[in-house]
């Protein structure tokens, strides 16, 4: 629908400290390649039928060598490439759907550049490929073999499997559920934003870092064990609670990415498995942390146990109102990340991750987080189109804070957590009610006017649709009027009716009845005859 674009694309960055045997790298990066058909695969389309088309492992990948050591800039150099290799678009048809770029930093030290399209990996597929890299480059650079035991099954295995198992009653079974489950929820989280919502979806977008402090992460797990949660369910619950006070909502609900690999036979294979669940979650009734959290973890283990149908089933089964402002079911996603694993090495190479770069935001908001190393850290990702930096900072703040109160007492009434910090709430108090200005009481509103007909007499002083007026025209008008009005008697204590549509001549009217000495008694013209009236008498 919307054309090629970077939007589900992922990259990856490792920077290699050591001698580099670039040979050994090309001669892994290929192999890796051929293993996994999905790496091969590209989308075409014949009379009108989507099919998959296998490239020969030789057409599938290249990696391109770029050589810095003499860039006068390498550094920007460097971010630069990185950003234009992770916004690069895809063409689906013509493939291949990996790329990958060798950049030369100096004679020990290289930044190694994938970019594979969303639909042939996953989050968890980079894992894979992360360590089949490092066993093959071990392996290649000592002149040893192959290690990888020969793979079983093919992504295309695992897709008719999938298509045969979920099919006659266990898939009216797992569509009835998500029916139930998801019938009447709130189609749209009405977030207060510092934008309009444009009408079409902007994947635009930035990110924070979330680190939690050690102390707040050892509470949060104490927590969890207390009521047998996840850690998973319990910054669920936090986020879900965050996002109904934002919104005013007491449902909500929350995309939330799973794995998808139940079979032992597909862990190590690379491809397009995660499926996305959409939890509702009611925060209604004012429930303690120890409620909300029991009702957390029914809804996500009751989603979790229904997270074989594909999530773009459930949309078909629910025909919710599409939009092209926004996505079907949830705008806001939880995604728990597994940090677990081996120590990156190349063989004698040092390995250091990249931080992502990053200008894309599938939804309005999407909280990544994981346990590293005892404290619980991830990132922030949110719609620029939406949201500023600022604002996305207080959110934070406004987490963190319910966060400490669920440790501080598990009976609290969440909806009644302090979120503001002191500084904000000075501010919303008093900052924000700072309105006393030095005025000079002796002059009155007609006569500041006046002095600034003097100042500036042909610029504009009022407008409404095509007609407007500058200063010296809307004064002559109402001096006119205000002669008028003292030939009717106005002046000083004299109070005089003014019933007019928005416009100039309300403007006109004012000024005049000012400059005439009277004071204005304001009449809606869509009051109804009585209210007029009424007001007319009281007001004398």
């Amino acid at each position: 629908m919307e054309g090629a674009n970077a939007t589900y694309n992922i990259a990856l960055g490792l920077r290699l400290h050591g001698r580099l045997e670039v040979a050994a790298l090309q001669r892994a990066l290929a192999r890796i390649v051929e293993r996994h058909e999905s790496l091969r695969s590209r989308f075409a389309v014949f009379d009108d039928e989507p099919r998959v088309l296998l490239a020969a492992s030789e057409q599938a990948f290249s990696l391109g060598i770029e050589d810095l050591r003499q860039h006068p800039q390498a550094q920007q150099a460097l971010q630069a490439l990185s950003r234009r290799e992770a916004s690069e678009p895809f063409d689906l048809q013509q493939g291949p759907l990996l790329r990958g770029r060798l950049l030369v930093m100096a004679d020990d030290e290289h930044v190694l550049l994938l970019t594979l399209h969303h639909i042939v990996t996953d989050g968890w597929s980079m894992g894979v490929l992360t360590r089949e890299l490092m066993a093959l480059y071990q392996a290649f650079s000592r002149g040893e073999q192959d290690p990888l035991p020969p793979l079983a099954v093919q992504y295309g295995d695992f897709a008719v499997w999938q298509r045969r198992w979920l099919g006659g009653e266990r898939l009216q079974r797992q569509g009835a559920w998500w029916q139930q489950a998801l019938g009447g929820a709130p189609a749209l989280l009405m977030l207060p934003t510092d934008r309009p919502r444009p009408l079409q979806q902007d994947h635009a977008g930035q990110r924070l870092e979330v680190l939690l402090d050690p102390s707040l992460s050892a509470a949060l797990k104490a927590l969890s064990q207390r009521h047998g949660t996840t850690l998973y369910m319990t910054l669920m619950a936090a986020w879900a609670q965050l996002l109904g006070r934002l919104a005013g909502q007491a449902e909500v609900v929350i995309g939330t990415p799973v794995a998808n690999r139940r079979c032992v036979e597909v862990e190590g294979l690379i491809g397009l498995f995660v499926n996305t669940l959409a939890v509702r979650i009611d925060t209604s009734g004012a429930p303690s942390t120890e409620a909300l959290l029991a009702r957390v973890k029914e809804c996500t283990l009751q989603a979790q146990a229904h997270q074989d149908l594909p999530f773009e089933q459930v949309v078909e089964l629910l025909r919710p109102v599409r939009s092209l402002s926004h996505s079907p079911l949830f705008q806001t996603l939880l995604s728990w990340e597994n940090h677990d694993g081996p120590e990156l090495a190349l063989g004698d190479l040092r390995l250091q991750g990249l931080a992502p770069v990053s200008e894309v935001a599938k939804f309005d908001l999407s909280l990544s987080l994981g346990e590293v190393r005892g404290r619980i850290s991830g990132s922030l990702e949110y719609a620029t189109a939406l949201f500023d930096e600022t604002t996305m900072q207080r959110y934070l703040g406004y987490f963190i804070r319910l966060l400490q109160a669920m440790v501080g007492n598990d009976q609290a009434v969440l909806e009644q957590a302090v979120l503001l910090d002191d500084e904000e709430r000075q501010q919303l108090l008093e900052g924000f009610n700072a309105t006393e200005v030095p005025y000079d009481l002796e002059q009155s509103i007609h006569g500041l006017f006046e002095a600034q007909v003097e100042r500036t007499p042909e610029a504009l002083a009022v407008k409404a649709g095509e007609q407007s007026l500058t200063y010296r025209a809307l004064n002559e008008r109402a001096n006119q009027l205000a002669h008028y009005l003292r030939g009717q008697g106005v002046g000083p204590d004299v109070r005089v009716a003014i019933c007019v549509e928005r416009g100039l001549e309300m403007v006109v009217g004012l000024l005049a009845i000012l400059k005439a000495g009277g004071g204005y008694v304001p009449l809606d013209p869509a009051y109804p005859l009585e209210r007029i009236a009424y007001m007319l008498e009281d007001s004398a």
